[in-house]
Order: structure tokens, then sequence, then C-alpha cells
């Protein structure tokens, strides 16, 4: 069975990213790995005010989904792909009859986006 305090982390999790926005901008976020995004440039794509897209993104950084590291006069937001990984190894962990090794290519998915971003990028 699950601990308390690991159950009531995952929960914290799911529900940062139970909002349309937030939801949103992790996935562009994780469309722009390695690179990520200027806090501006995601209120832009996403058509949401800036002060209103600080509130989302410091929302999904307090539950662990988005880093951030200011270069020059903006704060670039990346997505935390190891977090990622972490909640999709808590939700199968217990999966195909106590054999998480059956779940294992659903928790390499983050590394399988620069293969997909590289082939986005061959023309």
């Amino acid at each position: 069975m699950f601990g308390r305090m690991e159950i009531k982390s995952a929960i914290d999790s799911f529900a940062a990213l139970s909002q349309e926005t937030r939801l949103e901008a992790f996935r562009l976020l994780v469309h722009h790995e390695p690179e990520g995004l200027a806090a501006g440039e995601i209120a832009r794509q996403l058509a949401v005010p800036h002060n209103t897209m600080s509130a989302h993104l410091a929302v999904l950084a307090r539950a662990g989904w988005v880093s951030s590291r200011r270069q020059s006069r903006s704060i670039i937001y990346r997505a935390d792909l190891a977090h990622m990984q972490d909640v999709l190894r808590f939700l199968v962990r217990d999966c195909c009859g106590g054999h998480p090794e059956i779940c294992e290519p659903s928790l390499t998915l983050p590394g399988a986006c620069s293969t997909i971003n590289a082939e986005r990028k061959t023309p």
C-alpha cells in the first residue's frame, strides 16, 4: 500500500495539472524541451495575460512539473521530465500483477521526446 505522504504528493501533482491553462503550459514546455520557453512567450502562445500565466507557472513549479532559471531579463521555464517520470512510475508501480517491468516502455517516454523532436525537424 502507498504511504499517506506519497499519495498526498501525487494528488498535489495531479491537482496542478487539473486546470486547462496549466496543462496546456506543461504540454507546450514538453514540446520545447530541452530549450524551454520564456514566461512571456508561454503567455503569448497560450493567449493568457502575463500575470495570470505567472501564477499558473508558480503552481506548476510548486508541484514539481516545471523548473525555471533567469536568463538576462527573462525567466526561462522547462518541463521537469524527471518529475513526469516519477509520477508515471507512481501510477504503474503495481501494474500487471506486480510486474512493473511490463509497463517500462511507458516510463521511457521522456527519452523519446528528443527522437520525436529530431523527426519533426527532418524535412
